[in-house]
């Protein structure tokens, strides 16, 4: 069974974000695989050594500095790459319809990714992926097992845990807490270097949202605290609760 692998490039998640004439600054900053991407392709990679999957092959879009992603993946063990060639501006909607193009040519028997990406967070382009396909999703797994054309997952649930069931084809879209990623080898990251990745253009499709511009939350303002004799305390939270916050009382 072939799988393939959607992962995003993204900020390292310990980076200190700056903006710049509202936008992001990529000054100074540390480029990685986006954290839940990792796990997708941990798991791809686990599925392989298990006999389940034949080849994976890594697919993500956008600027050329996402070939550094998808070689980091090869180095972890996946076979081979697809980079889309898409302007980092583009939404989820244009994403998804660039990567299901690109999957779709690809026939794959398992499609696996991150639910969601650590810089945006919007956890749209799993489930788009899997409308334009016209694939079964599920999502926030922490377990798979596949056998007889089907992929029984362990998804988390209000409260618990559910197991779902679905056909292959199928998108699976990963909670980090599925697997604990591999580091890559030196001997993989030898590897990596040897093994193809194929450049394509993006399908040709215009965004449904405009980003205008990011801001940063205000900073937080200092607690308040008051002392004093119990009574005197209450009366002083009440009226500051009543006359500063002016929160209703019905």
């Amino acid at each position: 069974m072939k799988v393939i692998v959607c992962v995003k490039q993204t900020f390292d998640t310990e980076a200190k974000i700056e903006l710049k004439d509202g936008k992001i600054s990529e000054q100074g900053i540390n480029l990685i695989i986006n954290p839940y991407d990792e796990v997708a392709v941990e798991g791809a990679i686990q599925l392989k050594e298990k006999g389940v999957a034949s080849e994976v092959i890594v697919v993500s879009a956008g600027s050329d500095k996402a070939i550094d992603a998808i070689r980091t993946a090869l180095a972890m063990g996946a076979d081979r790459g697809i980079l889309i060639k898409q302007d980092t501006g583009a939404d989820e909607y244009a994403r998804a319809v660039a990567l299901a193009t690109a999957i779709k040519a690809e026939n794959p028997g398992l499609v696996l990714a991150g639910h969601v990406a650590a810089d945006d967070g919007a956890s749209q382009v799993p489930t788009r992926v899997a409308e334009i396909l016209g694939f079964p999703h599920v999502n926030v797994i922490t377990g798979i097992e596949i056998a007889d054309g089907k992929a029984t997952c362990t998804t988390e649930a209000d409260g618990g845990s559910a197991v779902i069931e679905v056909a292959v084809p199928a998108v699976i879209s990963s909670q980090v807490s599925w697997n604990e990623p591999r580091y890559p080898s030196m001997k993989g990251i030898m590897q990596a270097k040897k093994k193809p990745v194929a450049n394509v253009d993006a399908a040709a499709v215009e965004n449904k949202t405009k980003i205008i511009e990011f801001s940063l939350p205000a900073a937080k303002t200092a607690g308040i605290k008051i002392e004093d004799e119990v009574d005197v305390c209450a009366a002083k939270l009440a009226d500051w609760m009543l006359n500063t916050v002016k929160i209703q009382v019905k």
